[in-house]
């Protein structure tokens, strides 16, 4: 069988519906309770990371060529992911509302978990919907980001950091020797901010001003209301606040996920407000098998700043000789990350290595470090 037609298999694409298995959890964790309610992060977390450690490394390379009518059950699970993360979320909301069996804390640990599908999985399909040119799946993009209150990722994602990765301008590419609790701190300043300040060059280019309708924030703040309204409608205020509750910590997954990517990678600087073009060295890798189903190779990220609009089941991945590799995969390396000292040990060294490697040319890294290397006029 070839490759084309093993990717057409239904059962090739299985492995890449690994998310729904949080679903029931839910549904046990809101039902039953007790240490059931910590079901979900287990299994985004460490069941995955235990498979990874059992399945080893999957470095397959399908045929980018690929129709993408053969794609159909890939395409499926992040097609469908926005009305059952729509269920999940108002679901909670209305039973733990409307039934008296689940205890303050008990309700707190349930939406924390709630959180982690909507991060772990919902702002990851979002992405790669966002990426299409295929109109519905970019407003299932669109609802999915709006479920967490995290809209101007959009706008921030396809034009800042697609731009401007490994550079000073790219607010979540993390720095190197910086802890991700002030990283999490500086991107929740600047994300929203250089995301209004794209679409309102790319508004002036048209000859438009900021307000004009086209600009995408006006159906941003529409979608988030329209969100937080539903939670309340449903739930009254603790609905609403259980539901900002699941939002931030959809954000802090994302973010821990956005930190680990390209951590210490810069692009070299050429001077007059020119970087060398992004190369598949200014990402971090990771091969691992089950972290690759859940995320839909998500972490065969440097293929993805290479292609954007490539479809993940058709995503590249590179040795070590081209693009740096992570020793686990992303759910491990995340939480690794949350512990800042553990994280420096574990990780500069690597980048220091990659650095020798790379850039062998340049004796001072303190301007790349401190984000100091000179910006573009009229940069976003």
């Amino acid at each position: 069988m070839s490759s084309r037609e093993q990717i057409r298999s239904p059962r090739r694409a299985l492995p890449f519906w690994l998310s729904l298995g949080m679903v029931p959890l839910a549904v046990l964790g809101a039902t039953v309770g007790g240490w059931t309610v910590v079901l979900m992060p287990i299994y985004g977390w460490t069941m995955v990371t235990i498979l990874d450690a059992f399945l080893g490394l999957n470095e397959d390379q399908p045929d980018p060529t690929t129709p993408e009518a053969d794609l159909f059950w890939y395409r499926l699970i992040t097609l469908i992911w926005f009305p059952v993360q729509f269920v999940t979320i108002y679901g909670m909301i209305w039973w733990v509302t409307h039934t008296d069996h689940l205890g303050a804390l008990e309700t707190i640990v349930l939406f924390f978990g709630v959180g982690v599908i909507s991060g772990t999985v919902g702002i990851v399909y979002s992405h790669e919907l966002l990426h299409q040119k295929n109109r519905l799946e970019r407003w299932l993009g669109d609802l999915l980001l709006a479920s967490v209150l995290y809209s101007h990722f959009r706008t921030e994602h396809l034009l800042v950091h697609h731009l401007w990765v490994g550079t000073p301008r790219d607010a979540v590419t993390a720095r190197y020797n910086e802890g991700f609790h002030r990283f999490f701190l500086r991107v929740l300043l600047d994300c929203p901010r250089s995301a209004w300040q794209a679409e309102k060059l790319k508004l002036a280019r048209a000859g438009r001003p900021v307000w004009h309708r086209s600009n995408p924030f006006w159906r941003y703040g529409a979608l988030q209301l329209a969100a937080l309204a539903l939670a309340a409608a449903l739930g009254g205020w603790v609905g609403l606040g259980l539901f900002v509750f699941q939002a931030f910590v959809a954000i802090w997954q994302l973010e821990l996920t956005n930190y680990v990517e390209h951590y210490g990678l810069t692009r070299e600087y050429k001077g007059e407000g020119r970087y060398e073009h992004v190369l598949p060295r200014h990402s971090w890798n990771a091969s691992h098998t089950a972290s690759n189903w859940l995320l839909i190779n998500l972490q065969r990220h440097s293929d993805h700043h290479y292609k954007p609009e490539r479809r993940f089941p058709l995503l590249q991945t590179y040795t070590a000789d081209e693009a740096p590799q992570l020793p686990l995969g992303y759910p491990a390396m995340t939480a690794l990350a949350m512990i800042p000292p553990l994280w420096r040990r574990r990780m500069n060294p690597r980048v220091r290595a990659w650095r020798k490697t790379y850039y062998p040319q340049i004796e001072d890294w303190a301007p790349y470090r401190d984000g100091t290397t000179p910006m573009p006029r009229g940069s976003v």
